[in-house]
C-alpha cells in the first residue's frame, strides 16, 4: 500500500482554529433564549442517611422560584425509572443503579432536590431553604472492609438491574471477574524469587476548564432539544428518554464546543434533571454545574488497590504473575465493570510470554464520591503499580530494564490470551499484533533522555538535591472490538465542496479536523472543501461517542468507508455525464477524467450540477454512507522516561524533563498529535505528584477549588519531548491508532522508578507528595 498520502499525515490547521481564537465558538452555556430558568442543587452533606422528610415550601414561595423538585414531587407525572448514567452502548455494561431523585443519598454531594427559578441566584438562595429531615447511617469509606459482614450497606433496594457478571449490592459487590491461564501457584512455586507487593491508587479529578453543562430548550414544533458539553450525544438521548419516559423521537440533542472532557463528559447524569424541568414548565432550563459542585457530584477516576504477584527466576524469566485489583467505584457503579476490565485486558497482554496468569477482580460500593471515566480508564491505574514490578525484577536480576522489557513485551505477530479471556466489561477477542515498535519507542525514548549516561548515578546538584531517572512502557487500545460503531454521511455541493455529517465527537481533541484530513485523502481534494457537521443527533448518523480511544481509529474509519462509497457514486455520476466506462476514469484534485482521452473531463461542482439539474430522469443528490466498526482493537505502544531532582531535605520532587516515544500508527495530524500527548503527560505528571481529594472525617471534600486541589497548570511545565516513531497499522485509516490515551499511563511509574534511582526509595502509594517521600527517605 502507498503510504506517502498527500492529507493526512500533514499538520493541517483545526478545522475550528479561527473560532477558538478569537472567543466565537459557542459553548452550552453561550446558548440563550427568552425566558431562561436556571437550575440550582441542593446536594447532601452526609455521606450515608435517609431523607425521612423533606419541606420544599419556603423555596416554592420565594419570588422567582418557578419549580422545585425533590423525591416526593418528581414521580408525580411519571414513574420512578432505575437506570445508569454511564454514556455506555446499550445494553450499558454498568448496574441501572440510580435514580432522578432517591429517598436516601450515599455520598456527600448526592443530589437531595433542585430549584428552577429566574436566576441563578435566586435558584441558589432558595435550595438553601429546603429544610431536610435526615436519619443518618453508618457510612463505609473504606473498600477494603465493603465485603466484610456487617458493614454497611449502599445498596439496599429491590430494584435494581444487574450487569452480566457476578453482581451483589448486598454484599457491597458491584462487579467481579477473575479468570486464570495455566497454574499460577505451581509458576510461583517453580520460581527462584517471588516479589508480592500492593500498590495504591487514589481518586483525582479531570479539571476540565468547562464546567459540566446542560441546556433544555424547544424548537418551532415543540420538540425538546438539549445543548449538553457531553462526549456522547447519542447515548444521552437514549438515557434521557428512558429515565423521564418520554418519547425518543421527541428529543433533539446538540454537541456544541465542549471545553474539555477527559472522559468526565462520558454521563448522563445532568440532561435528564434539565430536561425535566423545561418539560414540566414549559421553559428552557440551563443547568450549569459550579466548580465545587464539579468535583463533589460529577465523577472522579477510581481509587484502586493493585496487588501484584509475580514469580521469576534469576535470569527474569516470570514464571507467575497474579494480579489482584479492588476498585472503589464509590456510592454508584457508573463505569466500575469496563474500567476494572481494562486494568487486565490492557496491560496483562504487554508481557505476553508469561504462561501462568491470573486475575482477581472485584470493584465494591462505598460511601465516597462516584468513580466513572477517565483518560486511561483502568490502565493508568495498574500500570502504576505494574511499571514499579517490572523495573523491581530488572534491579534485582542485575538487568538493565530498557533490555528487559525489549526482551519480553509482546511483538508483531504475537497475541496473547488474555486478549480472549478479558475484554473492556465482557469476554476478549482473538488478537494479533500487526504493529508494534515498542522496542523502538524504548531505543529513541531512553537516547533523548540520556538514559545510559544518567541511570544510577544519583547526580547531585546540591547537597540536598539528587537526580534519578526512570521509565515505564504503556499499551492502550483503538475502540472496543465488536462494540464501538461509527458512521458517516456526505453530499456534494454545486462548487465541489461535500458536507460531512457524522456522529464523532469531538471534545478540543481535533477530531473534525482528522475526520476532514480523512475524507480529503480519499476524495484526493483538499480538505478545505470538506465541511465537518458533528454530533446532533437528528442531523448526524449514529456513533458511539469519543470514548476508548475509539475518535480516529473506529469514526475515522467510518469516515474512510463513507468518503470511498461516496467517491464511487461521484464516478458513476461523471461516467454518465462524460459517456465514459467508469473503469477508464480516474480523479485527483477535485476533477475526474478519462485516462485514455484528459480532453474528456469534469469538476466535481459541474458532475454535481449535471446530477441535480442535468441528467433527467436520472437527476439525484451525490451522497455516500458509511458505518465502520472492528473485530480487533490495535494497541498504541509508549516508553515514557523521567528525569527527577529529589530534594532529600524537605521530600519535594521535581519533574526536570520528559520524554514520550509512542507508535501510534501514523500520525494523522502530527501537531495535534503531539499535543495530545504532551496534555495528557502534564495530566499524568499532576496526578501522579500532587493532585488528590482530602476529606474530613464525615467525608466532606475539603479543597473543591483549583486554589487547593492542586492541578498543575503552564507554568509547571517541565520540559517535555515527544517523538512519533515512525509505524504502520494495516487496519487503521491510512494506518492509525489511537493516541489520547496510552500518553498519560506513563508518567507515575516513571517517576516512581526516577524516584527510586534518585533516592533508593520506593513509593507505592499515590499520590508521590513531598510528605510520602520524605518519610520514606527518613524511614531509609
Amino acid at each position: 500500500m502507498d503510504k506517502n498520502f498527500s492529507y493526512v499525515g500533514q499538520d493541517t490547521e483545526k478545522v475550528d482554529g479561527l473560532s477558538l481564537v478569537t472567543g466565537t465558538g459557542r459553548y452550552t452555556d453561550d446558548f440563550s433564549g427568552s425566558g431562561i430558568l436556571h437550575v440550582a442543587m441542593l446536594c447532601s452533606p452526609h455521606p450515608h442517611a435517609l431523607i425521612k422528610d423533606i419541606d420544599i415550601s419556603q423555596a416554592q414561595a420565594m419570588a422567582g422560584v418557578v419549580d422545585v423538585l425533590c423525591y416526593k414531587n418528581a414521580y408525580d407525572d411519571m414513574p420512578k425509572v432505575v437506570h445508569t448514567t454511564a454514556g455506555q452502548g446499550f445494553p450499558e455494561p454498568s448496574p441501572y443503579d440510580s435514580w432522578l431523585f432517591d429517598d436516601k443519598v450515599r455520598f456527600v454531594g448526592d443530589r437531595v432536590a433542585a430549584v428552577a427559578a429566574e436566576t441563578l441566584d435566586i435558584a441558589r438562595e432558595a435550595a438553601s431553604k429546603i429544610k431536610v429531615e435526615y436519619e443518618l447511617l453508618e457510612p463505609l469509606f473504606d473498600p477494603e472492609r465493603a465485603m466484610e459482614p456487617g458493614v454497611p450497606v449502599v445498596h439496599d433496594r429491590d430494584e435494581y438491574m444487574p450487569i452480566p457478571v457476578p453482581y451483589d449490592p448486598g454484599k457491597n459487590l458491584m462487579a467481579e471477574k477473575i479468570f486464570t491461564i495455566g497454574d499460577v501457584d505451581k509458576g510461583l512455586s517453580e520460581a527462584e524469587f517471588v516479589l508480592d507487593q500492593v500498590y495504591h491508587t487514589h481518586c483525582a479529578h479531570h479539571c476540565m476548564m468547562e464546567p459540566h453543562s446542560a441546556f433544555a430548550t424547544f424548537d418551532d414544533n415543540g420538540r425538546l432539544v438539549i445543548y449538553s458539553s457531553t462526549s456522547v450525544p447519542f447515548h444521552v438521548r437514549r438515557i434521557v428518554a428512558q429515565v423521564l419516559s418520554y418519547p425518543l423521537r421527541k428529543i433533539h440533542v446538540i454537541k456544541p464546543r465542549v471545553g474539555g472532557a477527559y472522559g468526565g463528559k462520558q454521563e448522563a447524569f445532568m440532561e435528564p434533571l434539565a430536561a425535566k424541568f423545561a418539560l414540566r414548565t414549559g421553559r428552557p432550563v440551563k443547568f450549569i454545574l459550579s466548580r465545587e459542585e464539579v468535583f463533589t457530584s460529577s465523577r472522579t477516576r477510581h481509587a484502586m488497590r493493585v496487588h501484584i504477584t509475580t514469580g521469576f527466576k534469576k535470569d527474569g524469566t516470570m514464571t507467575a504473575l497474579r494480579m489482584d485489583d479492588l476498585m472503589d467505584s464509590g456510592a454508584y457503579g457508573s463505569h466500575g465493570l469496563t474500567v476494572l476490565c481494562n486494568a487486565a485486558s490492557k496491560v496483562l497482554p504487554l508481557f505476553n510470554k508469561v504462561e501462568n496468569v491470573q486475575f482477581i477482580g472485584r470493584t465494591v460500593y462505598t460511601n465516597n464520591p462516584v468513580g466513572g471515566a477517565y483518560r486511561g480508564y483502568g490502565v493508568t491505574q495498574a500500570t502504576f503499580g505494574f511499571m514499579q514490578h517490572v523495573d523491581m525484577i530488572a534491579r534485582q536480576t542485575g538487568q538493565d530494564v530498557l533490555e528487559y522489557i525489549k526482551k519480553w513485551h509482546i511483538k508483531e505477530g504475537e497475541g496473547s490470551p488474555v486478549f480472549e479471556a478479558i475484554g473492556e466489561g465482557k469476554a476478549g477477542v482473538a488478537q494479533v499484533i500487526t504493529c508494534c515498535k515498542l522496542s523502538r519507542c524504548i531505543d529513541l525514548g531512553a537516547e533523548a533522555i540520556g538514559w545510559y549516561d544518567k541511570r544510577d548515578k544519583r547526580i547531585s546538584t546540591s547537597p540536598d538535591k539528587v537526580r534519578g531517572v526512570g521509565m515505564a512502557v504503556s499499551m492502550q487500545g483503538s475502540g472496543i472490538p465488536l462494540i464501538d460503531m461509527g458512521s458517516a454521511y456526505m453530499k456534494l455541493n454545486e462548487d465541489g465542496s461535500c458536507n460531512l455529517l457524522m456522529g464523532a465527537t469531538d471534545t478540543g481533541t481535533g477530531s473534525d479536523t482528522v475526520m476532514c484530513q480523512i475524507a480529503a485523502e480519499v476524495l484526493n481534494i483538499d480538505p478545505e472543501m470538506v465541511i465537518p457537521l458533528a454530533s446532533d443527533t437528528d442531523v448526524t448518523p449514529f456513533d458511539d461517542g469519543a470514548y476508548a480511544s475509539s475518535g480516529t481509529y473506529v469514526s475515522g474509519g467510518a469516515v474512510r468507508v463513507c468518503a470511498e462509497n461516496f467517491r464511487d457514486n461521484i464516478l458513476k455520476a461523471a461516467s454518465m455525464m462524460l459517456e465514459v466506462p467508469l473503469d477508464r476514469l480516474e480523479t485527483a484534485g477535485g476533477v475526474v477524467w478519462d485516462k485514455e482521452d484528459r480532453e474528456k473531463s469534469a469538476d466535481f461542482g459541474a458532475i454535481c450540477c449535471y446530477s441535480m439539474y442535468g441528467a433527467g430522469e436520472k437527476m439525484h443528490q451525490i451522497q455516500g454512507y458509511g458505518s465502520y466498526t472492528s473485530p480487533v482493537s490495535p494497541p498504541p505502544f509508549i516508553a515514557q522516561f523521567a528525569e527527577v531532582e529529589v530534594d532529600r531535605r524537605t521530600g519535594d520532587v521535581k519533574v526536570l524533563k520528559f520524554v514520550s516515544a509512542v507508535d501510534c500508527g501514523k500520525a494523522l495530524n502530527p501537531k495535534m498529535t503531539e499535543g495530545q500527548v504532551e496534555g495528557g503527560v502534564l495530566n499524568g505528571i499532576g496526578f501522579a505528584l500532587r493532585e488528590q481529594y482530602l476529606f474530613d472525617s464525615k467525608g466532606r471534600m475539603t479543597n473543591p477549588d483549583f486554589g487547593n486541589y492542586k492541578v498543575f497548570g503552564a507554568l509547571d511545565v517541565p520540559e517535555i519531548k515527544t517523538i512519533l516513531v515512525d509505524a504502520y497499522e494495516e487496519t487503521g485509516p491510512f494506518g492509525a491508532k489511537s493516541v489520547s490515551e496510552v500518553c498519560i499511563n506513563g508518567p507515575a511509574p516513571a517517576i516512581a522508578n526516577a524516584i527510586f534511582d534518585a533516592v533508593g526509595v520506593r513509593l507505592f502509594d499515590l499520590p508521590l507528595t513531598s510528605e510520602r517521600v520524605l518519610a520514606a527517605i527518613k524511614k531509609g
